[in-house]
């Protein structure tokens, strides 16, 4: 097959295939690959817990900045996603080539800032939530290294991203397993000084985990400028443009934000936390681990999920966008399902993976058990908002996380950590999303309205 015949097959796809077997071939390769990375995550963190519950807790702590990187990143990818898609869709090559080159520009540069905060706030950070000298130590050397070496961790999923927009997922797929693989064979290597190399604790947990992501970024970008044909990968295409910028943040900006806010949460989450004991911050640093098992494969599923409908939108096909919603909902739903019977009937199972003392197991149980009632509602507001954000209201999308997380969680936290029951505090997420639902439906039903019925 030509490249001209190839390109053509590639442009259709997302606007003629099937939409349930579009979602699985486009999803399941995203899917796969995440719950590899979520693998890896809860391996990590498995591996400096046997350090001591100091060194997982100071990974626990360390969280909020790793996600705030993670949410510039991802949330700069999205607007290109949504951006690159809807002009694949439009067929409109020169904007295609502009949104992809402006986005390795955007990740360069937002690398320039955290290498530069890297190098000045770790100790301030852990300060503010513990006065614990071996966590902040532990904290300040395992951050600074993901921090000053955050360069592959951008420039790895912008790429990445740029494979999952054209509908190659599979390649998508690819460069994140030989990231992930990397961190998994380097992360006891260097922690443990296993087969001569040096035994480097919590700072070869960091060494390892920035090797795997510039081992990612170096195979997709390979890829993408040996198989990416729906690009037209050019050095001209780097300098910043205004109009395609404003057009990357105007999705992205909302997504980064949205993103960000549960950095904010988990910050002042770890100090409502913190005034019970430090196990209660190392427990909820080892849920997070956990439900990243369980959310992963729903946000691989929502990476096939936005293109496809961010392409039908641009090419105005209403029937396609529907049963990509209805699939994309019921999948979700599914998947989150069997989370939550996963956490309700094996919690202690679960936190012996990561080395639990008594007290831990104690705490720890009661509150995988309440926290997991969730999961089924975060698995629709999840897909619908990725409606919002394919269709460009992704002001929306940020919004709704807002209350979620500010507006009702930290509040609500607040007030039952006041009943001097830990346990009392994880029942914040349930009606935390309750309220997340119901603002997501709201604001379907009015997009509904202002696109969908207006469309054949």
């Amino acid at each position: 097959m030509s490249d001209s015949a190839a390109t053509q097959l590639q442009e259709n796809k997302m606007g003629t295939m099937p939409v349930g077997r579009l979602i699985f071939s486009m999803s399941i390769p995203m899917m796969i690959s995440m719950l590899v990375q979520a693998l890896y995550n809860i391996v990590d963190s498995i591996f400096v817990a046997q350090i001591s519950e100091d060194a997982l807790t100071a990974v626990s702590l360390a969280f909020p900045i790793q996600n705030l990187m993670i949410a510039v990143a991802v949330g700069t990818a999205v607007g290109v996603n949504a951006l690159l898609s809807r002009r694949l869709g439009e067929k409109n090559q020169e904007d295609v080539d502009k949104c992809a080159g402006n986005s390795l520009f955007l990740s360069a540069a937002s690398a320039v800032v955290f290498i530069i905060l890297g190098f000045t706030i770790p100790r301030f950070f852990f300060e503010t939530q513990t006065d614990n000298p071996a966590i902040i130590e532990y904290g300040v050397t395992y951050l600074s290294i993901c921090m000053i070496w955050c360069l592959g961790v951008f420039c790895s999923i912008t790429l990445e991203r740029l494979l999952a927009s054209t509908g190659r997922t599979g390649l998508s797929m690819a460069s994140q397993l030989v990231g992930t693989a990397f961190n998994l064979v380097f992360d006891p290597l260097l922690i443990f000084g296993y087969w001569g190399f040096p035994k480097m604790g919590i700072a070869g947990a960091a060494i390892a985990t920035v090797m795997g992501q510039f081992a990612a970024m170096i195979t997709s970008l390979i890829l993408n400028l040996k198989y990416n044909k729906d690009i037209n990968f050019k050095l001209k295409n780097l300098l910043p443009d205004g109009r395609i910028i404003k057009g990357i943040y105007s999705v992205g900006v909302p997504s980064i934000l949205l993103q960000s806010v549960g950095s904010v949460m988990v910050y002042i989450l770890n100090m409502i936390l913190g005034t019970f004991s430090s196990t209660a911050i190392a427990v909820f640093g080892v849920y997070f681990k956990l439900q990243s098992f369980i959310f992963m494969p729903i946000f691989g599923l929502n990476n096939g999920v936005v293109p496809i409908i961010a392409y039908n939108f641009g090419a105005r096909k209403k029937s396609r966008i529907k049963r990509a919603v209805l699939v994309g909902t019921i999948s979700a739903f599914c998947i989150m399902s069997v989370g939550t019977l996963i956490f309700e009937l094996l919690p202690g199972w679960l936190l012996g993976f990561f080395n639990a003392s008594e007290q831990m197991l104690y705490m720890g149980i009661p509150a995988l058990r309440i926290i997991a009632v969730h999961f089924p509602i975060a698995a629709i507001c999840i897909i619908f908002g990725s409606v919002l954000q394919a269709f460009g209201e992704g002001v929306k999308s940020m919004i709704v996380s807002f209350i979620r997380q500010l507006v009702v969680l930290l509040p609500v936290a607040w007030l039952l950590s006041l009943t001097g029951n830990v346990n009392a505090v994880w029942w914040a997420f349930p009606i935390a999303e309750t309220a997340s639902l119901t603002c997501t439906l709201i604001f379907y039903s009015g997009l509904n309205k202002k696109y969908l019925k207006s469309m054949q």
